[in-house]
């Protein structure tokens, strides 16, 4: 059987291996094993949301309300936007798909960071459109305007903070970078940890009410999976001027998002110090990571976000430090992947970090 040639070009995205695979390999009792690979929120999320869904099991049965329109106006209240200026999808991800699938073809050209979300390099394939990469790890905006330049892209993806890595752009220098691009290239800005970042460093913050006032041609991408802790929710949103929108809900499938996971994000707006909570508790327990690099003579890169990524030298290989973990029950993130030789560990709670520094010191 012959399928769609673009096909031959996607790899498969390997989400974090999940705890009841864990279990079956090695038999370690579920108790035993934690988690750090997938950047959940380790307190869960909001009492609140829990109550509320169990209220609304019976709907089940339902189609969901396709207006969204408790959620919306939870979103247009929190970043003082229009509910039209509004995309929900399942994750950010879905929204990712049809930014692609809206504005890319297999003439077009994307350009990304050398090291970034996975799932933007899979869509444009999905569209035969061509990856362009910066070589620098972090985001370098003065490299990303001289692709961009030379390559005339349809869209470029900036992902602040940036996924796998954890830095994060400075808010005025990509507003500077934006107003070098032509209106009719899509510029995404994701801002999947932006939650962390705003409160770690304010000029880190990105307004997407503002980005929008401002540029006709920006989308920002926000989600619930993380600081809010609804990853089994997936529910995920885009921000952008009407026309945009517009466009991509001709993509978007009807009841894209479920009853319950409705329910859920729109009460977790509701709760903000539970998120506030959540991230003063990441920052503590990041100071520890931060310490125990130094002890141990390893390097990390600054996070913004709600993971560190370690970076090994060449007597040390990521790969055999991730199976070697893994078999002690502890779950981290492999970024050979990335050809990177490094690891990427969720921060998790005090005793899941206590024994992730035990165990990795002595593996190095």
């Amino acid at each position: 059987m012959n399928f769609n040639k673009h096909l031959e070009n996607i790899n498969i995205y390997e989400a974090g291996k999940p705890i009841e695979l864990v279990v079956r390999e090695f038999g370690i009792d579920p108790k035993d094993i934690i988690k750090l690979a997938s950047n959940e929120n380790p307190y869960g999320c909001s009492n609140k949301v829990q109550d509320a869904v169990s209220q609304i099991v019976s709907k089940m049965a339902m189609y969901p309300d396709d207006s969204m329109t408790k959620l919306k106006d939870g979103l247009s209240k929190k970043f003082n936007i229009s509910s039209d200026e509004l995309i929900i999808g399942s994750g950010s991800d879905q929204v990712i798909e049809f930014l692609v699938h809206a504005k890319a073809n297999s003439n077009s050209k994307i350009l990304i960071n050398s090291v970034t979300f996975a799932m933007y390099e899979i869509y444009a394939a999905h569209v035969g459109a061509e990856i362009v990469r910066t070589a620098d790890r972090e985001h370098n905006l003065e490299e990303f305007y001289e692709l961009y330049k030379e390559h005339k892209p349809s869209i470029i993806f900036l992902c602040t903070p940036n996924n796998p890595t954890g830095d994060a752009i400075n808010t005025q220098k990509l507003v500077e970078f934006i107003e070098k691009i032509d209106s009719d290239t899509l510029v995404v800005v994701d801002g999947a940890y932006m939650e962390y970042a705003s409160f770690k460093d304010e000029s880190k913050r990105v307004e997407p009410s503002e980005l929008i006032k401002k540029f006709t041609n920006v989308v920002y991408l926000g989600t619930f999976s993380k600081a809010y802790g609804l990853g089994g929710m997936r529910v995920g949103y885009g921000i952008a001027n009407k026309i945009i929108i517009k466009e991509l809900y001709k993509l978007r499938p009807p009841f894209n998002v479920t009853t319950l996971s409705l329910e859920a994000a729109a009460v977790a707006l509701e709760d903000e110090k539970f998120v506030v909570d959540s991230i003063e508790k990441n920052f503590e327990e990041m100071k520890k990571y931060e310490e125990f690099a130094k002890e141990n003579s390893l390097e990390i890169i600054e996070s913004y976000t709600n993971f560190v990524t370690f970076l090994f030298n060449d007597t040390q290989n990521s790969t055999n430090i991730a199976k070697m973990l893994l078999q002690k029950g502890l779950i981290v993130r492999d970024l050979s992947g990335y050809k990177m030789n490094a690891i990427r560990v969720t921060v998790g709670k005090k005793d899941q970090n206590i024994r992730f520094f035990d165990l990795l010191r002595g593996l190095i």
